[in-house]
């Protein structure tokens, strides 16, 4: 099987992208930052070297795209098809948090949020369903939050964001699946990775972990096909009290 996973360099989407390589998929991950992808490369590298099915490097494939541009979502998935032969799976992970009071914000910072969080995930999607019909199915999985039910003061962009995607991959999960194309959206709470650039190990040990996410979609894609988890809620089972 081959999966793009979009921000797949840093935090859940680097914990997803070994997963699946444990697995013995071929992955492509996609960031902003060449250097950022060269690190995640050696660091999935290093984890995959424990796997003898194959090595890491005939499995992984890292591309510099930024997800609001809507000819790098086209040309992520052409170079994943030419060069890993196909797709199966996508997984749209790519996101920010920008985190201020609507008076406050500043109008580039709202687009951004809503351009990376919402539109991004619109124009990989858009670009894979071709290749995925071609192949006679796969699997759509967007990873949103708690925040896109849950609004919270000083989050107006971000919460907006994740519950337009909720909404976007409910509507999508019933326009494709007579395709074979499952689609699934992931709500984590709060996990820490430093996420909206903020401090990650604060408190860090009652919170998910990139991990916890990784193992909830390696298993979503595992489901045989018949069955469809369309959405998965995911708390830290002892939140900080008070």
């Amino acid at each position: 099987m081959v999966a793009i996973v979009t921000g797949g360099s840093k935090g859940i989407g680097l914990a997803i992208a070994r997963g699946f390589l444990e697995r013995g998929m071929q992955v492509t991950i996609t960031a902003r930052s060449d250097a950022d992808l060269r690190k995640a490369a050696e660091a999935l590298g290093a984890a995959s070297t424990r796997d003898a099915r194959s090595a890491p490097a005939d499995r992984l494939l890292t591309i510099a795209a930024d997800v609001r541009d809507e000819n790098a979502a086209s040309r992520v998935v052409a170079e994943t098809v030419q060069r890993l032969g196909g797709l199966d799976v996508l997984v749209n992970n790519a996101g920010v948090g920008r985190f201020a009071h609507v008076a406050d914000m500043n109008p580039a910072t709202w687009r951004e949020v809503i351009e990376t969080n919402l539109t991004g995930v619109f124009y990989f999607t858009h670009a894979a369903l071709p290749e995925l019909r071609r192949r006679g199915g796969g699997y759509i999985v967007n990873i949103s939050s708690l925040a896109g039910k849950n609004a919270f003061v000083g989050g107006a962009a971000y919460c907006a964001s994740k519950s337009g995607l909720n909404a976007f991959s409910e509507a999508l999960m019933q326009e494709v699946r007579h395709d074979n194309i499952r689609v699934s959206y992931v709500m984590p709470g709060s996990v820490s990775t430093g996420f909206g650039d903020r401090d990650g190990s604060t408190d860090a040990d009652w919170k998910l972990t990139a991990e916890d996410v990784a193992r909830a979609v390696v298993d979503l894609i595992s489901h045989n096909p018949r069955s469809l988890v369309s959405r998965v809620e995911m708390r830290p089972s002892r939140p900080r009290k008070g």
